[in-house]
């Protein structure tokens, strides 16, 4: 390991994980980041972290992950301590990791002279390596309450609920319209920002911990929203947005021209060619929309 800390972003240039190269990513529909990155590697980058008094970085950051902290804890190789810092703030660090577009990297002080620090990578690793060690593991509650809870929509902000509820000892259920959890992270994100078998894995968790799901589940088909609150002791709505939004262009309502939402939800497996992992283990190969 490399010390003189304090100085690292003098000594070390901005590198991030790479992507995959274009003649191979065209041939397929999956992550375009490189699967694989060397732990050394993603220590040098986290020295380049100034430990600033004032962190910008968390300042840009919408929900307020602990960035300086978990950048040394990576450069002193405690990775494990790295990862509960990390969820102490997020729920799913490996969906902003993937998916993020990443505001805390240009509010970044070093950003001001500099190249930022690749936090993203940086955080995408912490998680990355958490699964890879098996860290990540279902939480039961030290208590249980014994009362129910109803989420109604199954999207990040659902998925995040759910875990937070079940952790206070609540019985939570997901309601959702759709035959797969995940909401927008499934129906709206594109393979090649995020493969379909992470969000599953993370369902798969929660499952474990202990959260019951229902799919194909419609609030005001199924069951009317009184009636669920009759059968639980409070109800959250996280039922997302599917409207896509209006925009003002040339061509706008013509043949063929269609929200790119609406594409996505469409077709979310293109190609059949995305691997859905169900539980960790078993695969099933799903056929095209």
């Amino acid at each position: 390991m490399n010390e003189n800390h304090p100085d690292g972003f003098l000594k070390r240039p901005r590198v991030p994980i790479g992507k995959r190269a274009p003649q191979r990513r065209r041939h397929d529909f999956r992550q375009i980041h490189e699967p694989r990155w060397r732990t050394e590697e993603l220590q040098s980058q986290s020295e380049r972290c100034m430990d600033c008094g004032v962190p910008t970085c968390m300042g840009g950051c919408p929900i307020g992950n602990r960035i300086p902290e978990w950048n040394d804890l990576v450069y002193r190789g405690q990775w494990h301590m790295a990862l509960r810092r990390l969820h102490a703030t997020n729920n799913f660090p490996e969906f902003t990791g993937y998916t993020c577009p990443a505001p805390c990297e240009p509010a970044c002080t070093l950003s001001i002279n500099d190249e930022a620090v690749v936090i993203k990578d940086i955080e995408r690793a912490i998680v990355d390596k958490g699964w890879e060690e098996g860290w990540i593991v279902p939480q039961a509650p030290a208590v249980r309450t014994g009362r129910h809870v109803a989420v109604v929509g199954s999207g990040p902000a659902g998925l995040a609920a759910a875990e937070q509820l079940r952790r206070k000892g609540y019985q939570v259920h997901v309601y959702d319209r759709y035959d797969r959890i995940g909401g927008l992270l499934i129906y709206g994100i594109p393979n090649f920002k995020l493969e379909k078998d992470v969000v599953a894995r993370r369902a798969d968790l929660l499952r474990r911990s202990g959260v019951t799901f229902h799919l194909e589940f419609e609030v005001g088909r199924d069951a009317s929203l009184d009636e669920l609150r009759q059968r639980h002791a409070a109800v959250l709505i996280a039922s997302g947005v599917y409207k896509a939004r209006e925009m003002k262009a040339p061509g706008i309502g013509q043949p063929g021209i269609h929200p790119a939402l609406d594409y996505l939800i469409a077709s979310p497996f293109v190609n059949g060619e995305i691997l859905f992992v169900d539980g960790g283990a078993s695969k099933d190969r799903l056929s095209q929309n």
